[in-house]
């Protein structure tokens, strides 16, 4: 019994090894995979590195109020009324600091103890500490929040009868997460998952569909291959194809935009791969579920590309958006894996998120891997 296990392992090692080559063969003879695989990551990444910057509105605020005096509450009190800010008022700053290190807050507002005597003296100071892994939504909120500042001086200046704002009140800026503040190192880390998406899910559903077209899978299911053969045969080449657009798109962040990578990564490799995983299980589906080029091109874009591309937190902040369009974004494996990077690149490895994020991202790659060998069955319509 053994003897035969073990020649149906080696009968197994041997199908895999000829089909992986048949493939890694089918894929440098056509110049357009390689295209979509190296070329597309590079031009994606340089146009929107270079070319794209963003707005928000709405970020989250933690307002620490280390003096309770009645002055000081009426200087933040005008953050509460602004349209596009949501405060939220903490007892200590450690309590404000772990909720903008978890980012639960966009930024911190702290009034310090003391507030009112400097304040008395003409050199009151606020702190405002801000979230700077979304430069332009930092810069916002700081604009936002000097804002509120300013109109409780000019209410205070109205009320003394004088022409101008009265000294005193200057709020101390800092940027946390990036010192840059550019909008280039928040865009940068989430376009390697958008072309981690469509390197591995557009790039593999349209060859596999393209095979079931011209009949060669329909060929392969007379031989003894099995079909997880076929589906690993398939998925071992662009995996391949991937890890190479993601080390031209890690080389580019750090040369061509100086992006700093704060977390490790090994733990940013790993949230890759597993995506990767992801991406090209879904490809695999598509094309078995399709068996036609253009009905697989069209799915991929519509259930892979454009969700990650606009629902998944690369473009804006999903609690800006209704209740059940954030709902749909957090079902898509994208919006986890936007979380993941850009949490390794710019703010470090925070080990709750990322096991939390490796585990559900797996869990997708096994479900649509299963799904895929499921739809991929020896058998002939």
């Amino acid at each position: 019994m053994s003897g035969q296990a073990h020649a149906s392992h080696g009968s197994f090692r041997r199908r895999l090894a000829a089909l992986t080559r048949k493939e890694f063969r089918q894929l440098l003879r056509d110049p357009s995979n390689l295209a979509i695989g190296i070329v597309l990551p590079i031009v994606l990444i340089l146009i929107f590195g270079y070319g794209l910057s963003l707005d928000t509105r709405n970020a989250p605020l933690a307002v620490v109020l280390e003096d309770a005096s009645p002055t000081a509450r009426d200087v933040v009190a005008g953050l509460a009324g602004s349209p596009y800010l949501s405060p939220t008022w903490v007892n200590t700053f450690p309590e404000a600091e772990q909720l903008l290190r978890e980012r639960r807050v966009d930024g911190i507002v702290r009034v310090p103890a003391d507030f009112s005597r400097r304040l008395a003296a003409g050199d009151g100071r606020i702190q405002l500490l801000l979230h700077g892994t979304d430069a332009n939504s930092a810069a916002t909120l700081g604009r936002y929040v000097n804002g509120a500042i300013a109109h409780w001086q000019q209410q205070q200046a109205d009320r003394l009868g004088r022409a101008g704002a009265p000294p005193g009140v200057r709020v101390v800026e800092r940027m946390w997460f990036n010192a840059a503040n550019t909008s280039t190192w928040y865009l940068v880390p989430g376009l390697i998952a958008l072309i981690m998406t469509l390197v591995g899910a557009f790039l593999t559903a349209l060859v596999v569909a393209r095979e079931w077209e011209r009949g060669t899978l329909e060929a392969l299911f007379v031989t003894p291959v099995r079909s997880m053969e076929i589906l690993l045969a398939k998925l071992i080449p662009y995996f391949a194809v991937g890890m190479l657009g993601l080390a031209l798109c890690l080389l580019a962040a750090r040369l061509l935009f100086q992006v700093p990578l704060h977390g490790s990564l090994t733990v940013l490799l790993v949230s890759s791969t597993l995506y990767l995983f992801v991406a090209l299980g879904m490809g695999l589906l598509i094309s078995a579920a399709t068996r036609n080029q253009f009905l697989a091109s069209q799915i991929v874009v519509l259930a892979s590309f454009l969700p990650a591309l606009m629902l998944s937190g690369f473009l804006f902040d999903l609690r800006n958006v209704p209740a059940p369009v954030r709902v749909v974004g957090s079902i898509l494996p994208a919006t986890w894996f936007m979380e993941l990077i850009k949490t390794s690149f710019l703010a470090g490895d925070h080990w709750p998120l990322i096991a939390r994020n490796w585990a559900v991202l797996a869990g997708y790659a096994v479900l649509l891997f299963n799904a895929a060998r499921l739809r991929t069955r020896k058998r002939l319509d």
